[in-house]
């Protein structure tokens, strides 16, 4: 029998942005590893050929960035982002999130009710800009609704629209205000009560009017990303309830992105994510040298757990590019341990933002080989 829909693939999260793009937005004249990269580029995508990018290239490659306007120069990288993975062959794309300064920053720039403190490490040589909440949450308009409107005018996959969720943005900020609401000694008991009415305020009063909007936009797939849950696995009901208080109710179809954690500590907590329809997980960074990084899956079967998987089958920490033979073995491993290969979609662990263009395209490629290595397997009858 053929499966053509077997094993779809998608992206997980953010692409590094390219030189051009970073220096255009700025009104800088590229220099000549810019102008290189925007031309390879373009040579392999096309991206000239469309009346959207052609007037915008002409000018970075002029040298006149400040004259092509940043607005223009940020549609160009998104629709750069979009052909780059369509070319790799996935199935459901975005923007690469193109037009966003960092997963944090962003949303809570959109957000009333925070003041930003300052800088703080996040990982590695990686920082982002923390805010404190000092009053209550609140929201001006929806976001991202002209961020998804190009996608979905450009997209020639399906697109899906990645939100950073509620626990993470509480979990990833000073929480004064709400914290303070508590009279008297801030034990765990009312800092732990402090950061429910957090979360789910931010779930309420910003997140879920937004992606409210962006269904009635056409969005039908929504990320949530929640890269903190792994951080406090006591807290996992706060994932939950953030999530439910943002979702319950709306049509869509709804992916939660938890990368790097111990999947097991949050369990069965997280069964409870009533519209959540896809765990979108890290496999591939713990997998190897002698340990079975999708043993791991055998934990929805425990708890009975029927729903998709999103499968990491690419370490997005390591340049070194998994061969196709790789990819089709982890996809093969974690079809038996659940039973049922419809239920995976492939991508990687998370955003390919900190790998090179060029190491992403790799990547993404392979993948894309050992996905069709393994579809052609289940179509093929067996002897």
């Amino acid at each position: 029998m053929t499966e053509r829909w077997l094993f779809p693939l998608q992206e997980i999260g953010s692409l590094m942005k390219p030189r051009w793009q970073l220096l255009g937005q700025r009104g800088e004249p590229l220099d000549d590893r810019a102008r290189a990269e925007l031309d390879r580029w373009n040579d392999r995508l096309g991206l000239d050929r469309e009346p959207a990018a052609a007037a915008t290239i002409r000018a970075l490659r002029d040298g006149r960035s400040r004259e092509a306007g940043a607005a223009a120069v940020r549609d160009l990288g998104a629709l750069f982002a979009l052909r780059f993975f369509e070319a790799a062959g996935l199935d459901r794309v975005y923007d690469g999130e193109a037009r966003r300064v960092e997963m944090y920053e962003h949303p809570i720039r959109q957000m009333r009710g925070f003041q930003f403190q300052g800088h703080v490490r996040s990982f590695d040589n990686k920082y982002y800009l923390k805010a404190a909440v000092t009053d209550a949450v609140g929201l001006d308009r929806p976001y991202d609704l002209d961020e998804f409107a190009f996608v979905a005018r450009h997209a020639r996959r399906e697109p899906k629209v990645p939100i950073t969720g509620p626990y993470t943005l509480a979990d990833w900020s000073y929480n004064e205000y709400y914290l303070a609401r508590h009279p008297g000694w801030k034990g765990r008991a009312v800092r732990r009560a402090a950061q429910r009415e957090f979360v789910v305020e931010l779930a309420r009063r910003a997140i879920r009017p937004t992606i409210e909007a962006l269904i009635r936009a056409g969005a039908r797939v929504v990320q949530i990303d929640e890269p903190a849950a792994g951080t406090h696995p006591d807290e996992a009901e706060l994932v939950v309830e953030g999530f439910n208080a943002a979702t319950d109710g709306l049509d869509a179809e709804f992916t939660m992105h938890i990368c790097f954690s111990d999947y097991r500590a949050l369990f069965p907590a997280l069964l409870e994510a009533k519209r959540c329809r896809q765990w979108a997980w890290e496999f591939a960074n713990r997998d190897g040298a002698g340990r079975d990084g999708y043993a791991i899956l055998a934990l929805l079967n425990e708890y009975g757990d029927r729903r998709d998987v999103g499968l990491g089958v690419l370490d997005v920490h390591r340049n070194e590019i998994e061969p196709p033979a790789l990819v089709a073995d982890r996809i093969r491993r974690a079809a038996k341990i659940l039973g049922d290969p419809r239920r995976l979609w492939v991508n990687p662990d998370c955003g390919l933002r900190t790998r090179s263009l060029d190491v992403a395209a790799e990547k993404l490629a392979s993948m894309a080989r050992g996905a069709a290595i393994v579809r052609d397997e289940f179509a093929s009858p067996r002897a």
